[in-house]
């Protein structure tokens, strides 16, 4: 584990304390103050509306005197001081409004009327639906949709942030909307642009990383660092993934990131590391009845197979691939076209042509259908490795397929990814 973390455990045999300190996210300079009153203990004194311990608190976090601060307002230190103290008070909107764009706070935390904060928390009460609904839709194979609904709400939270009015709520409903774009946005994109995927994942795990909570944290470093696993890097994703390993204190949210960090130990060829993860998942996961769209039995079997085979274990591979998940099928409909491809390049591997091939069209016709471009080129991986005529002859269906995906995206790109791109 040396190789993804500074910790001298490995994570996946240590059995956390469930007080564990939030693991560091490293995150870019922030801009201005308004992502430093994310933290608990400044959002509650945000909470308090009170103008003395707003004044206190922005102090402590910007570790300023009273002194400096009544020079940056322009005012006598005296004056700060009575303020904070609750021995005098200010109602000149002016001077409020001055010292909310100062201290980078929503205009109506100090009492000052403002219609766009009106219109805002109108549209916050439907916020948090926009995102589930999306995480619905992508969840049932329509991750177009959900992209499509998330954009307008990002681009309107976003757009919050940037003017510093970035309350707590706010900052949450980023983080969820964030990381649901970008794990929508690796659905839909073909795998040579799935940075963009991981770029918006990585954006919510520097917010989250502000808010000191562990549970969302902890589901962002899994998004995250299966994204970045998904574009290729993979110490990187492995990283993502341990990290959010030590704050998974529930056996569902362990389950699913030590099944993710599995399917990542596997593509790094490391059999003992694969071994140790798919173990402990499929422990959990033999005690536990709930199933999520990534901890489930049809989804750790083809994480099995997929791991095996990556690790050059293609007998070991085939055996599973004989064996039926009796009673369970896909909970999302992509999870049948991923496990497709993997059984077919089980197969082609285990001289079994016919059925390979068979396997590879249909799960090309189904991601076409999907809309699931990088699904296909794994199909062209699978089929340009064979030296057996009919699964060769499945690359040039494939290709065809990736194209027509290729032309419907580039006819509707609306700049999604890196603003610069």
């Amino acid at each position: 584990m040396s190789a993804f973390t500074s910790g001298s455990v490995c994570v996946i045999c240590h059995t956390k304390d469930a007080d564990a300190a939030i693991v560091p996210v490293p995150a870019r300079a922030t801009r201005g103050t308004a992502w430093l009153w994310l933290s608990p203990a400044a959002a509650s004194a945000l909470a308090t509306r009170d103008l003395g311990v707003i004044l206190r608190t922005y102090r402590a976090v910007n570790h300023v005197s009273q002194r400096q601060l009544a020079e940056q307002l322009g005012y006598d230190p005296a004056y700060i001081s009575l303020l904070e103290r609750g021995k005098r008070g200010m109602t000149d909107q002016g001077s409020l409004a001055r010292i909310a764009r100062h201290l980078a706070i929503p205009p109506h935390i100090l009492g000052i009327t403002d219609e766009d904060d009106a219109d805002f928390t109108a549209m916050l009460q439907f916020a948090d639906s926009t995102i589930r609904l999306a995480e619905i839709a992508r969840r049932s194979g329509h991750a177009v949709d959900a992209v499509n609904e998330l954009w307008p709400l990002i681009a309107r939270l976003e757009a919050r942030a940037a003017s510093g009015r970035v309350e707590r709520d706010v900052a949450i409903l980023l983080v969820h909307a964030r990381v649901a774009f970008g794990t929508s946005l690796g659905h839909i994109l073909p795998e040579e642009r799935l940075a963009s995927a991981a770029y918006w994942t990585g954006k919510a795990l520097r917010t989250a990383g502000r808010l000191g909570e562990h549970s969302p944290l902890a589901h962002v470093l899994r998004m995250h660092g299966n994204e970045l696993r998904k574009a290729g890097y993979l110490k990187a994703g492995a990283g993502r993934l341990t990290q959010a390993l030590t704050l998974s204190h529930s056996q569902t949210e362990r389950g699913e990131t030590l099944a993710l960090f599995a399917r990542a130990a596997g593509e790094l060829g490391d059999p003992g590391l694969f071994d140790c993860a798919i173990h402990d998942a499929t422990e959990i996961l033999d005690h536990s009845d709930e199933h999520t769209m990534l901890f489930n039995p049809f989804a750790l079997r083809e994480i099995h197979m997929r791991g095996l085979l990556a690790t050059g274990r293609a007998d070991a591979a085939a055996a599973l691939a004989r064996t039926a998940t009796p009673g369970h099928t896909p909970t999302a409909p992509q999870w049948e076209i991923i496990e497709r491809v993997t059984s077919a390049d089980v197969l082609a591997t285990a001289g079994q042509p016919e059925h390979a091939a068979a396997a590879l069209k249909e799960a090309v016709t189904s991601a076409e259908h999907r809309h699931l471009p990088h699904q296909i080129q794994r199909v062209i991986r699978v089929s340009t490795r064979s030296q057996v005529p009919a699964v060769q002859a499945i690359h040039v269906i494939a290709r065809q397929a990736l194209a027509r995906i290729q032309a419907r995206l580039d006819a509707s790109r609306t700049g999604l990814g890196r603003p610069d791109s």
